[in-house]
């Protein structure tokens, strides 16, 4: 088992910066991958969302959902697109809790599409980001303060 930050640098209550952490522990160094990935590919697809230049979006839209919506498929995903930009933001803002709205959202979409019955591999794909995003809240439980937090704890 390896040795947290703290015990292989017995000077470590000298702050260290975050770009040092980064570079000398791994966890830290997933932590701020996961979270860059989670702010740039919400980003991404919700700005796509408007300009279906990636794919055709409301094709991934399952029939049944569209015969609830008040609205047209298309519409539904301008509002995809809507709360896919406010995870970025909210990833940006504060990881420790929108890592789990993250998790909730990959996990719709991951129903959405397998009630379809087609899309099976997108929906795979998604399971991963499942895993990827509820590793984020682990990680972010340790490197990211909840709100109220006096300085110097978690």
């Amino acid at each position: 088992m390896s040795a947290s930050w703290s015990e292989k640098h017995p000077l470590s209550h000298i702050r260290a910066t975050t770009a040092e952490r980064v570079s000398t522990d791994p966890s830290m160094s997933a932590f701020w991958i996961l979270r860059i990935g989670f702010v740039v590919l919400p980003l991404l697809m919700g700005l796509d969302k408007f300009a279906n230049v990636m794919a055709y979006w409301p094709d991934y839209l399952a029939p049944w959902v569209i015969a609830i919506l008040p609205f047209s498929a298309q519409t539904a995903m301008h509002v995809v697109g809507l709360v896919e930009l406010a995870a970025a933001a909210s990833m940006i803002i504060k990881p420790r809790y929108a890592s789990y709205v993250l998790a909730l959202w990959l996990l719709g979409i991951i129903i959405n599409l397998v009630s379809m019955g087609i899309f099976l591999d997108v929906a795979l794909r998604d399971v991963g980001l499942l895993v990827a995003a509820l590793t984020l809240t682990r990680l972010a439980s340790k490197y990211d303060k909840p709100w109220g937090a006096k300085h110097g704890t978690h």
